[in-house]
């Protein structure tokens, strides 16, 4: 594959003065353009040991306006983020729309060397590049422009460097231990890198091969890449939105089949505050001793709650967290996201706030958000809510496969008691803040959520993070259950 690379020329200092004025003109243009829109760009550099992947983004940085860009090298992983899933760390680094990140190191880096060195299986490899390559779909889907390069270089020209820059002062210091190895290593990890650009290089996001040996050609080609792809992008993100807007139809409210799995739920399950009382102590007991060994291990627990308004969420989640040390979990509230929060892909925002090992994240809301109030007030595209059901799926395997719990209950009451919660609500004075004018809308919409809520349930009930339907018309009822279900997978995965 790298053989078809096509090769770079020479270019004089005269000709490289002549044209560079024109590369940076055109590459200020598209940035500016950029930052205008709702797109944003991530630059991924990748290349052979000293193909220049440094000084390539050394000069995007000075042809470009500094204040839309902000570059990110990914080295060794910090103890911080050890603490969280790998993509953690690149999640974070994301640009909002309008601007540009260029990742030193990617996503890409160790799955890469791993394989050079023997230190992955080929099938394991193979696997982690299409769920990259599933990453990048989603999103490119989301507004993200990602474009890859990689500076190739031929194993005869990779040598000619390294001697050229041990004979320079500068260039002796520019040359790493690393960068020897990976030299030395140079078939196993060309063999490497042309797998990963022949599984990767999607019509969303193709890699962008560019022949290094010659520094002036590399540098000013990438930039005129670089160029031509937010052009592009951006052209095709203007026509998309005009042919969206001419066919976006008034959100129209799904109907709930007669037999769904909320319906065939018994709803008169119920305790006496007695029984209650005597369930509910051993089980916080257990919860406490759980809780700690959750602390002293490497995994962590994420609990999320769904289900109508006035389901009983919160009360269900206090009980939860009585008996917890308050520096082993944190509640979000999830509400309606900010701007920063729109400026980045959907699921940034919850990236950012996942749990450190050795601790728990509870989630009054969620991520599920997209397809249900979302979908059914008509906030966003039907292509987007969707679309979401795979995403939030490899999200959630995401966290499992990092060691982490994943537990999601929907607290379900009829329409019947959730009106009686609601007049209680309004005669209550310290409750009155839980109402709403958007609660009784949503409740107008009844059938709607419980279809969205049945589809939801079928497609993002997985065997690695399926959902827990919990009757909720009696409190007491739900919130022992919701703790039974909470302690018995903690015990299970922390083999207590």
């Amino acid at each position: 594959m790298f053989e078809a690379v096509e090769l770079g020329i020479a270019i004089d200092k005269k000709s490289y003065a002549r044209e560079l004025p024109r590369v940076r003109e055109a590459l200020l243009a598209a940035q500016r353009k950029l930052a205008a829109s709702n797109q944003s760009c991530l630059v991924l550099i990748g290349g052979e040991a000293v193909a220049g992947k440094g000084e390539t983004i050394d000069s995007l940085l000075a042809w470009t306006d500094a204040r839309g860009v902000r570059v990110h090298t990914f080295l060794d992983r910090t103890q911080e983020e050890k603490q969280h899933p790998p993509a953690w760390r690149f999640w974070r680094a994301l640009p909002a729309t309008g601007h540009t990140a260029i990742f030193f190191g990617s996503w890409y880096t160790r799955p890469l060397v791993e394989r050079a060195y023997r230190e992955s299986s080929n099938s394991d490899f193979d696997r982690e590049l299409r769920h990259i390559a599933e990453l990048e779909r989603m999103l490119s889907a989301e507004g993200v422009l990602i474009f890859k390069v990689w500076l190739h270089l031929s194993r005869k020209a990779q040598r000619e460097r390294i001697e050229k820059m041990r004979d320079d002062e500068l260039g002796r210091t520019r040359i790493t231990p690393r960068d020897l190895r990976d030299a030395r290593n140079y078939h196993p990890f060309r063999a490497a890198a042309e797998q990963m650009v022949r599984i990767t290089s999607t019509p969303e996001s193709p890699w962008q091969l560019v022949d290094a040996e010659h520094r002036r050609y590399r540098n000013l080609t990438v930039a005129r890449l670089l160029t031509q792809a937010i052009e592009q992008r951006l052209q095709a993100a203007a026509s998309a939105a005009k042919a969206a807007k001419r066919k976006r139809p008034a959100p129209k409210l799904p109907v709930p089949p007669k037999e769904n799995l909320l319906s065939q739920l018994d709803l008169t399950r119920s305790l006496t505050g007695a029984e209650a009382e005597a369930q509910l102590r051993p089980l916080q007991a257990r919860l406490s001793r759980a809780s700690r060994a959750l602390n002293e291990s490497k995994r962590s627990a994420i609990l999320l709650f769904e289900g109508p308004d006035a389901a009983g969420k919160g009360g269900a989640i206090r009980r939860l967290t009585d008996p917890m040390d308050a520096r082993i979990y944190q509640v979000h509230s999830v509400v309606a996201p900010t701007e920063e929060e729109l400026a980045h892909p959907y699921l940034w925002r919850f990236w950012r706030d996942l749990p450190r090992r050795g601790t728990m994240t509870i989630y009054d809301r969620s991520w599920y958000g997209r397809v249900l109030v979302e979908r059914l007030e008509g906030f966003t595209p039907q292509e987007c809510w969707q679309r979401a059901y795979g995403e939030i799926n490899a999200f959630e395997e995401n966290l499992v496969e990092a060691g982490a719990l994943v537990l999601k209950f929907w607290l379900a009451i009829s329409p019947r008691e959730q009106l009686r919660r609601f007049k209680s609500r309004q005669l209550t004075p310290y409750k009155q803040y839980k109402l709403g004018p958007e609660d009784w809308r949503n409740r107008e919409k009844w059938d709607g959520y419980e279809a969205a809520a049945c589809d939801m349930f079928e497609k993002t009930s997985t065997e690695r993070a399926p959902w827990h339907l919990i009757p909720a018309d009696d409190k007491k009822w739900a919130r022992v259950h919701v703790l039974k279900r909470t302690v018995h997978a903690l015990e299970k995965m922390l083999g207590l």
